[in-house]
């Protein structure tokens, strides 16, 4: 025995990294902000990806106070539970659940945290569209054909040209 009340013993010797007597403290307001810990703990995540996620979603922006320290607003805890469900629930990969916010926006996922929505099925291709064919090459006939158009702008532009300055001349 090591002098700690038996709760917290136990919870030391089953590999627990709870404070002690951290159970005994009362549930947070619906409205409070959370710890990046709590957040971790909810969402079932190592804090890291929290952090991770941070970096790939600009929406997740926790406030952050002395130390660097992070604290979470309700809504970004939705929005990260809603992230949550689209990556590990769903299936998309960081750029499709990406794509749901840019598209749906973040009040969407945030919504689908809570489970009032339901995200779009996961359809993404692993690769990027292919791009747009270039036209084939132009044979003689085609080149010779657009030379000549070329050549008549061309007359048309010197022709207009003299019209323009000649009229000047009259005018001024």
């Amino acid at each position: 025995m090591t002098g700690m009340p038996i709760e917290d013993e136990e919870r030391s010797e089953s590999g627990g990294s709870d404070a002690p007597g951290r159970a005994l403290l009362p549930e947070k307001e619906p409205g409070a902000f959370r710890t990046i810990g709590e957040v971790a703990e909810d969402l079932d995540l190592p804090q890291h990806v929290l952090r991770f996620w941070e970096t790939r979603f600009t929406q997740v922006r926790p406030l952050k106070r002395g130390g660097n320290r992070r604290y979470y607003r309700p809504d970004d805890v939705d929005l990260l539970r809603g992230i949550r469900r689209l990556l590990y629930g769903q299936g998309y990969t960081i750029r499709g659940a990406q794509r749901v916010l840019r598209e749906r926006g973040m009040r969407f996922v945030q919504a689908v945290g809570r489970g009032e929505q339901v995200a779009p099925a996961f359809v993404e291709t692993d690769h990027e569209p292919e791009p747009e064919t270039a036209p084939p090459p132009l044979g003689r006939a085609d080149r010779a054909s657009l030379n000549a158009v070329l050549d008549e702008l061309r007359a048309c532009r010197r022709q207009l040209a003299r019209l323009t300055s000649a009229r000047r001349e009259t005018d001024g």
